[in-house]
């Protein structure tokens, strides 16, 4: 056998020995949920792809009881931010996806999988905020981005929805912060998963909502705690004095904004 073979041979003996130890720790990780094979598939490659290739870290577990319905909330800097936060729990993590993600013809079958929520941007979408609060009040973990998009500007966090503090008032369940950096973005749809990065997940302290129970039904209420757990967010990120706006049905940011 030439030489060149040889290292051919062992270079594939390697791939493979690779893989199967790749596939055996992903199995390990994912089978206390209880899942099927393609959903264990599934989370085991979100481990290996964060770790690996974007070598994620977060500074804590999320803080959350087995068994305990929460709603998380996170910055959004880039389409794989809720691969970061399952780095913290083996619990499945119901993402609130845009209709026109879940809808579309190459990821519909993921979402689904990884029983994200259908939902619409315009205005409340009532059927997602009342399967969202079902899900957190039987003790599942809801997930929403409160800016609403990808926020590709310099700003901390742009302006938050109050849709996740309605979902928690109503759900009688906390809300935990989180901030992400690093998280790999080239602006295209596909090219974020072949880049590099060190990404750094920071998950807050468990917000208490039960001070605002008995004014569950008020809007003022919800943007109160909007407003709280937006400044949480951004002292996860190193900013202790920000002032966090809101947004309204019909905002959109602009590469202006101050």
């Amino acid at each position: 056998m030439s030489s060149g073979t040889l290292a051919e041979v062992v270079a594939i003996g390697v791939l493979t020995a690779a893989v199967a130890a790749a596939a055996a720790w992903a199995w390990a990780w994912a089978r206390p949920l209880r899942l099927g094979p393609l959903r264990i598939a599934l989370f085991g490659l979100n481990q290996l792809l964060a770790r690996v290739l974007w070598r994620a870290s977060a500074n804590r577990p999320l803080p959350v009881e087995p068994g305990q319905g929460a709603v998380i909330v996170c910055n959004h800097r880039a389409p794989f931010d809720p691969s970061f936060v399952y780095l913290t729990t083996r619990r499945i993590v119901h993402w609130m996806v845009a209709r026109e993600y879940y809808d579309h013809p190459l990821l519909a079958w993921f979402f689904r999988a990884s029983e994200s929520i259908r939902v619409n941007r315009g205005g409340i979408d009532t059927a997602a905020t009342k399967a969202a609060i079902r899900l957190a009040k039987a003790g599942g973990l809801v997930a929403l981005f409160p800016e609403g998009r990808i926020n590709t500007t310099d700003q901390v966090l742009l302006p938050g929805r109050p849709g996740a503090a309605m979902i928690a008032l109503r759900a009688r369940v906390p809300i935990v912060p989180c901030y992400v950096t690093g998280s790999p973005n080239d602006g295209t749809f596909w090219g974020f998963l072949f880049m590099p990065a060190k990404v750094r997940l920071e998950v807050g302290r468990p917000i208490d909502t039960r001070p605002f129970w008995d004014r569950a039904s008020e809007r003022e209420a919800a943007e109160e705690l909007t407003r709280i757990f937006l400044r949480e967010m951004a002292a996860l990120a190193g900013v202790a004095d920000f002032e966090p706006r809101l947004a309204g049905r019909f905002y959109r940011p602009r590469l202006d904004e101050p």
